[in-house]
């Protein structure tokens, strides 16, 4: 609020310093150190940190930290396991990745009660993430679905392709050249026609373990 945060950087414990002809430049604030609240804020200590070391916590640390607080203790579980432990507390909305804040909502979700009934419409979650956080991703839809929600997500990547319960594949090119109901059905389905691009890779993914084993034997 306005009674606690510093006066100069209005909480943000930077100033910014704008420049014509380049980037603005973030100095830290002068009169804060970049702690982003007043003295007497800071004197305020709850298990002998203030908001400021609060704030510099990980999700990780801040779950051991208020573990005896359910309230907090859940919404910062929700967090860890969509696989944003590593964030901290203060961090600005503006420093997350893509990857990261779609997950940032999805774990928003999370922590609601669920109705069951919730139609999710996702597009392209998976653009600007690593494989292994791909996966996490894929537990949390996972987890929403269990909940009974339903959800459509549009995507070119065959990890999520492949656990989907009904695809639907459009094309065959792409931009103009596409648009064209080309398929519809599992994954499995897909793998049966030939003029499918994805069906030929997913049957490259989810056969390949039929394939090396009639290999090897």
């Amino acid at each position: 609020t306005r009674a606690g945060r510093c006066a100069k950087c209005k909480g943000s414990g930077t100033i910014r310093v704008e420049m014509h002809f380049m980037s603005d430049v973030y100095m830290t604030c002068d009169v804060c150190e970049g702690k982003r609240f007043e003295r007497e804020t800071l004197e305020v200590r709850y298990k002998s940190k203030n908001i400021t070391d609060v704030l510099n916590l990980t999700i990780d640390e801040a779950l051991e930290f208020f573990s005896d607080i359910p309230k907090i203790a859940d919404k910062l579980q929700t967090l860890k396991d969509v696989g944003l432990g590593y964030l901290q507390l203060g961090q600005p909305a503006t420093t997350l990745s893509g990857g990261e804040a779609q997950r940032m909502k999805l774990a928003s979700e999370l922590s609601r009660r669920s109705t069951g009934n919730t139609l999710y419409i996702l597009d392209e979650p998976t653009t600007g993430l690593a494989a292994s956080d791909v996966h996490v991703l894929l537990k949390v839809i996972d987890r929403l679905v269990s909940m009974g929600n339903t959800i459509i997500t549009i995507e070119h990547n065959l990890e999520v392709i492949k656990t989907a319960d009904w695809v639907i594949d459009l094309g065959p090119e792409g931009g103009s050249g596409g648009g064209q109901l080309v398929a519809t059905g599992t994954p499995e389905d897909l793998c049966d026609v030939w003029n499918s691009y994805t069906g030929n890779h997913l049957r490259s993914i989810l056969y390949a373990h039929d394939a090396i084993y009639g290999t090897i034997s």
